[in-house]
């Protein structure tokens, strides 16, 4: 028996919509660079703005009247169009406000900001503010589009990690969205999610950028970062918090808001089938927790031992600090650096490893997140599952409990993580392939992969033994890593999940 879907009026397609948003955007660098007196730039995306509205609006009139399409395999084309296609359009104003550089750069640099990835070819130093307040603003954009899709189309369909908490058969996620997937259409629970996430989203944004000019930081500097962190997107005008002055009081409040990165129910209690369970008791919320404090304590333990004065308090809780900071905003994708994550060296004289900040990447942040990586929730699943077999193992006739969800997590939960860990791995090992043929050593395409897969581009400068700048990385190589960016945004399940016959019939 087919339930009866409600009638919706005819509207525009995604695509079009976003490119609506995406022309509006290119007023807020107009308005910044007429308020600083940059002229050329902000005649340049006033123009920009103007172009594209009415080249968005042309095409809304000749599609007018016309339904679009709602299949499953529209939604996910038009997300991957987005990540792709509309790039190109914020990098036409970027590239011609920016003398340095080709039409692929600034391409490049807006996939880099767009998928929240924060990989950058340009020196802050010598980049427009214009540019950067663009730049913080594409990536922001990014991270609200990551926020809707993930509730509106992801988890609808079982993926973005969603998957791990889909019942056995026929019953999938959609059980726990009934009402928004069988009484409402695609584009309506866009437009429902939007209209409730877009304002938690914007009211966030203000008050860490507010909270950050409170701690010392320049107007400018923090409304970059407030957009950068709020996105994960590690986006900054100076190079790093360090650069940015203030005080720690605004790595601290950075370090509040990263806790929207490891759990989806930090900011989605309120809607459809994301009730019922406290912060506290979530599973990736619980885990992030975990990683952090242990990967913190490990680092700080580890500079105690090779300090000579580790009486020291003051450099004691610098390096603590700094460890702490940093492995948070790794863990979630972030990648921007304590300003005393240089102090634990100091103290020490011992080099913090790389590698552990590459791990916390791959570990990533909640489902739902503007995190990339593996996710904590695929990672929760696989511990569970790898800790009942071996409560087998000593106790062959125990019964696992913890209710039926635990249970579906451990079996068909955990093996569906284990696909995409094993997918996720042969998506770094193809692209290190790759890069590699274009003339880049083994260790830096290792780092890069990672940097692209995991949406985390600051690791090419903090994690490799020798910073990796993106600059200096072959066009070619930069072309196979702009797309593990996009690959990493929307994840491979995804982009296989398109290539399902069955959703082209649908």
């Amino acid at each position: 028996m087919r339930v009866a879907r409600t009638t919706a009026r005819p509207r525009q397609p995604l695509f079009v919509v976003l490119m609506w948003f995406g022309s509006a955007a290119m007023l807020i660098p107009a308005a910044h660079g007429y308020a600083v007196e940059a002229i050329r730039e902000a005649q340049t995306f006033l123009g920009g703005a103007l172009l594209f509205l009415i080249g968005s609006g042309i095409v809304a009139l000749a599609l007018r009247g016309r339904r679009p399409d709602e299949s499953a395999f529209s939604q996910l084309a038009t997300l991957l169009a987005a990540f792709v296609v509309l790039p190109l359009a914020f990098a036409l104003p970027f590239w011609i406000a920016q003398p340095q550089g080709t039409l692929f750069d600034a391409w490049f640099e807006m996939v880099s900001s767009f998928t929240t990835t924060g990989a950058t070819l340009y020196d802050p130093a010598r980049l427009p503010d214009t540019l950067h307040v663009w730049r913080a603003v594409v990536g922001w954009l990014g991270g609200l589009l990551v926020w809707i899709a993930a509730m509106a189309v992801f988890a609808p369909l079982s993926l973005g990690g969603f998957e791990v908490r889909a019942s056995v058969g026929r019953r999938d996620m959609a059980t726990r969205f009934a009402q928004v997937t069988r009484t409402a259409g695609p584009y309506e629970r866009l437009d429902r999610y939007f209209t409730r996430l877009a304002p938690i989203y914007t009211s966030l944004t203000l008050a860490l950028w507010l909270g950050l000019i409170l701690s010392g930081q320049s107007p400018f500097h923090g409304f970059v970062h407030a957009l950068s962190v709020m996105a994960t997107s590690g986006i900054s005008a100076s190079g790093g918090l360090g650069g940015a002055g203030g005080s720690v009081l605004g790595e601290v409040l950075i370090l509040g808001f990263l806790v929207l990165a490891l759990s989806r129910r930090t900011y989605s209690w309120g809607l459809p089938g994301e009730s019922g369970q406290k912060l506290r008791d979530d599973h990736e919320f619980r885990l992030g927790m975990l990683i952090l404090g242990l990967s913190a304590s490990t680092l700080f333990v580890r500079h105690w031992i090779g300090s000579d004065d580790g009486a020291d308090p003051a450099n004691a809780f610098a390096a603590l600090w700094g460890g702490l900071f940093t492995a948070a905003s790794f863990l979630t994708t972030l990648g921007l650096e304590s300003r005393y994550w240089s102090s634990a060296t100091l103290w020490s004289g011992l080099e913090t490893p790389g590698l552990v900040l590459i791990g916390l990447a791959i570990f990533g942040g909640g489902i739902g997140t503007t995190a990339g990586g593996v996710k904590l929730l695929r990672v929760h699943a696989l511990y569970h599952h790898g800790r009942r077999e071996i409560e087998r193992l000593v106790h062959p006739n125990s019964v696992g409990g913890q209710g039926p969800e635990a249970r579906r997590i451990r079996r068909e939960g955990a093996m569906i993580a284990w696909v995409f860990f094993m997918l996720f791995a042969m998506s770094i090992a193809a692209l290190m392939l790759a890069v590699t043929l274009t003339g880049v050593d083994f260790e830096g395409a290792m780092v890069l992969a990672v940097a692209a897969v995991t949406n985390c581009g600051p690791l090419a400068r903090i994690g490799a033994e020798v910073p990796i700048p993106w600059s200096e990385v072959p066009e070619a190589a930069r072309a196979v890593l702009a797309a593990g960016m996009v690959l990493g945004r929307l994840e491979l399940l995804a982009i296989i999940a398109l290539l399902n016959p069955d959703l082209w019939r649908g």
